[in-house]
């Protein structure tokens, strides 16, 4: 992943019902728990967490 690139935040993260879309804006190699994304969603909340909590948005989602 690289910043600027959609992605899909878990909500084990969240702590919503469901996975949130959001725009990597920091990808940071960190020494002790590997990388770590940062991502920030369309109402400018930021989330970050190990890279297995995010994962590619591959199509527009339509939220009702």
């Amino acid at each position: 992943m690289k910043v600027g690139d959609k992605v899909l935040i878990s909500p084990d993260l969240t702590r919503l019902s469901q996975w949130i879309s959001g725009t990597v804006i920091e990808v940071e190699d960190n020494p002790f728990v590997g990388i770590v994304i940062s991502a920030e969603t369309e109402d400018k909340d930021v989330y970050f967490g190990q890279e297995d909590l995010f994962k590619p948005q591959t199509e527009e989602i339509c939220l009702p």
